[in-house]
Protein backbone atom coordinates (compact mmCIF):
# COMPACT_ATOMS: atom_id res chain seq x y z
CA UNK A 1 0.00 0.00 0.00
CA UNK A 2 1.30 3.43 -0.87
CA UNK A 3 0.22 6.81 0.32
CA UNK A 4 0.86 10.26 -1.04
CA UNK A 5 3.13 10.99 1.91
CA UNK A 6 5.11 7.75 1.66
CA UNK A 7 8.82 8.06 2.32
CA UNK A 8 11.16 5.75 0.41
CA UNK A 9 11.95 2.51 2.25
CA UNK A 10 15.15 2.62 4.23
CA UNK A 11 15.19 6.37 4.67
CA UNK A 12 15.25 7.88 8.10
CA UNK A 13 12.24 10.00 7.21
CA UNK A 14 13.87 13.29 8.17
CA UNK A 15 14.88 14.25 4.63
CA UNK A 16 13.97 13.24 1.12
CA UNK A 17 15.50 14.18 -2.22
CA UNK A 18 13.22 17.23 -2.20
CA UNK A 19 13.83 18.51 1.32
CA UNK A 20 12.47 17.33 4.64
CA UNK A 21 9.27 15.38 5.10
CA UNK A 22 7.86 18.48 6.79
CA UNK A 23 8.72 20.49 3.66
CA UNK A 24 6.72 17.96 1.60
CA UNK A 25 3.78 18.28 3.98
CA UNK A 26 3.85 22.07 3.79
CA UNK A 27 3.94 21.89 -0.03
CA UNK A 28 1.00 19.48 0.02
CA UNK A 29 -0.88 21.93 2.24
CA UNK A 30 -0.25 24.74 -0.22
CA UNK A 31 -1.83 22.63 -3.01
CA UNK A 32 -4.73 21.73 -0.70
CA UNK A 33 -5.30 25.35 0.31
CA UNK A 34 -5.28 26.52 -3.33
CA UNK A 35 -8.41 24.42 -3.96
CA UNK A 36 -9.91 24.80 -0.48
CA UNK A 37 -13.40 26.15 0.00
CA UNK A 38 -14.61 26.94 3.50
CA UNK A 39 -17.34 24.34 4.18
CA UNK A 40 -18.97 26.72 6.69
CA UNK A 41 -19.08 24.03 9.36
CA UNK A 42 -19.53 24.45 13.07
CA UNK A 43 -16.97 22.91 15.46
CA UNK A 44 -19.70 20.65 16.84
CA UNK A 45 -19.52 17.16 15.31
CA UNK A 46 -22.54 16.41 13.12
CA UNK A 47 -22.89 12.87 14.53
CA UNK A 48 -22.32 13.95 18.17
CA UNK A 49 -19.65 11.30 18.56
CA UNK A 50 -16.04 11.31 19.76
CA UNK A 51 -13.68 8.57 18.58
CA UNK A 52 -10.61 7.70 20.67
CA UNK A 53 -8.06 5.63 18.76
CA UNK A 54 -4.43 4.71 18.50
CA UNK A 55 -2.09 7.01 16.59
CA UNK A 56 -0.93 4.05 14.43
CA UNK A 57 -0.45 5.22 10.85
CA UNK A 58 -2.25 2.13 9.52
CA UNK A 59 -5.61 3.31 10.88
CA UNK A 60 -7.51 5.53 8.44
CA UNK A 61 -10.39 6.16 10.81
CA UNK A 62 -12.55 8.25 8.52
CA UNK A 63 -12.37 5.67 5.74
CA UNK A 64 -12.77 2.67 8.09
CA UNK A 65 -15.84 4.16 9.79
CA UNK A 66 -17.42 5.83 6.76
CA UNK A 67 -16.99 9.28 8.26
CA UNK A 68 -16.89 12.62 6.50
CA UNK A 69 -15.25 15.87 7.54
CA UNK A 70 -17.19 17.32 10.45
CA UNK A 71 -18.83 14.06 11.55
CA UNK A 72 -16.82 13.40 14.74
CA UNK A 73 -14.12 14.48 17.12
CA UNK A 74 -11.04 12.30 16.76
CA UNK A 75 -8.68 11.90 19.71
CA UNK A 76 -5.55 9.85 19.08
CA UNK A 77 -2.57 8.77 21.16
CA UNK A 78 -0.23 5.80 21.50
CA UNK A 79 -2.47 2.79 22.07
CA UNK A 80 -5.74 4.74 22.05
CA UNK A 81 -5.45 4.62 25.82
CA UNK A 82 -7.85 6.65 27.94
CA UNK A 83 -5.44 8.89 29.85
CA UNK A 84 -6.14 12.05 31.84
CA UNK A 85 -5.60 14.09 28.69
CA UNK A 86 -8.11 11.96 26.77
CA UNK A 87 -10.64 12.55 29.57
CA UNK A 88 -9.86 16.27 29.25
CA UNK A 89 -10.57 16.20 25.51
CA UNK A 90 -13.72 14.09 25.92
CA UNK A 91 -14.99 16.43 28.63
CA UNK A 92 -14.56 19.45 26.37
CA UNK A 93 -16.09 17.48 23.48
CA UNK A 94 -19.18 16.65 25.53
CA UNK A 95 -19.67 19.70 27.71
CA UNK A 96 -18.73 22.43 25.22
CA UNK A 97 -19.35 20.83 21.84
CA UNK A 98 -22.30 18.48 22.30
CA UNK A 99 -21.01 14.96 21.75
CA UNK A 100 -23.01 12.16 23.33
CA UNK A 101 -21.42 8.91 22.12
CA UNK A 102 -17.86 7.64 22.58
CA UNK A 103 -16.20 5.00 20.40
CA UNK A 104 -12.88 3.52 21.57
CA UNK A 105 -10.67 1.79 19.00
CA UNK A 106 -7.52 -0.18 19.73
CA UNK A 107 -5.97 -2.45 17.08
CA UNK A 108 -4.12 -5.67 16.43
CA UNK A 109 -0.35 -5.57 16.34
CA UNK A 110 -0.09 -2.45 18.51
CA UNK A 111 3.41 -1.33 19.42
CA UNK A 112 2.37 -0.95 23.07
CA UNK A 113 2.05 -4.73 23.28
CA UNK A 114 5.83 -5.03 22.94
CA UNK A 115 6.77 -2.25 25.38
CA UNK A 116 6.90 -2.38 29.16
CA UNK A 117 7.19 0.25 31.85
CA UNK A 118 10.93 -0.49 31.61
CA UNK A 119 10.77 1.92 28.64
CA UNK A 120 10.23 4.77 31.15
CA UNK A 121 13.18 3.64 33.24
CA UNK A 122 15.45 3.45 30.19
CA UNK A 123 14.30 6.91 29.13
CA UNK A 124 15.00 8.27 32.60
CA UNK A 125 18.48 6.79 32.55
CA UNK A 126 19.13 8.29 29.11
CA UNK A 127 17.89 11.84 29.69
CA UNK A 128 18.25 12.17 33.45
CA UNK A 129 14.60 12.89 34.14
CA UNK A 130 11.69 10.54 34.85
CA UNK A 131 8.76 11.00 32.46
CA UNK A 132 5.64 12.22 34.23
CA UNK A 133 3.51 9.88 32.14
CA UNK A 134 2.99 6.13 32.15
CA UNK A 135 3.72 4.04 29.07
CA UNK A 136 0.33 2.29 29.46
CA UNK A 137 1.65 -0.83 27.74
CA UNK A 138 -0.52 -3.94 27.66
CA UNK A 139 -0.45 -7.61 26.70
CA UNK A 140 -4.17 -8.24 26.08
CA UNK A 141 -5.77 -5.76 23.67
CA UNK A 142 -9.33 -6.76 24.64
CA UNK A 143 -8.61 -6.21 28.32
CA UNK A 144 -7.06 -2.84 27.57
CA UNK A 145 -10.20 -1.82 25.64
CA UNK A 146 -12.27 -2.89 28.67
CA UNK A 147 -10.06 -0.82 30.96
CA UNK A 148 -10.45 2.20 28.67
CA UNK A 149 -14.25 1.78 28.63
CA UNK A 150 -14.23 1.60 32.43
CA UNK A 151 -12.12 4.75 32.72
CA UNK A 152 -14.62 6.62 30.53
CA UNK A 153 -17.69 5.25 32.29
CA UNK A 154 -16.40 6.15 35.76
CA UNK A 155 -15.09 9.63 34.99
CA UNK A 156 -16.94 12.24 37.07
CA UNK A 157 -16.28 14.85 34.36
CA UNK A 158 -18.19 13.14 31.57
CA UNK A 159 -21.92 13.72 31.33
CA UNK A 160 -22.77 11.01 28.80
CA UNK A 161 -21.40 7.55 29.53
CA UNK A 162 -24.31 5.35 28.46
CA UNK A 163 -23.17 5.04 24.84
CA UNK A 164 -19.53 4.01 25.23
CA UNK A 165 -18.42 1.14 23.03
CA UNK A 166 -15.00 -0.40 22.46
CA UNK A 167 -13.54 -2.16 19.45
CA UNK A 168 -10.38 -3.79 18.13
CA UNK A 169 -9.49 -2.88 14.55
CA UNK A 170 -7.80 -5.71 12.64
CA UNK A 171 -4.97 -4.10 10.66
CA UNK A 172 -4.91 -7.03 8.21
CA UNK A 173 -8.63 -7.27 7.38
CA UNK A 174 -9.80 -3.74 8.16
CA UNK A 175 -12.67 -5.07 10.27
CA UNK A 176 -13.76 -3.89 13.69
CA UNK A 177 -14.48 -6.44 16.41
CA UNK A 178 -16.55 -5.22 19.33
CA UNK A 179 -15.24 -5.94 22.81
CA UNK A 180 -17.72 -7.00 25.49
CA UNK A 181 -17.28 -4.62 28.43
CA UNK A 182 -17.91 -7.35 31.03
Amino acid sequence: MTTSAAVPAGSEGATTGKGTVTDRLVEANERYAAAFTDPGMDARPVLHVAVVACMDARLDLHAALGLELGDCHTIRNAGGVVTDDVIRSLTISQRALGTRSIVLIHHTGCGLESLTEEFRHELEMEVGQRPSWAVESFRDVDQDVRQSMQRVRTSPFLLHTNDVRGFVFDVRSGLLREVDPA
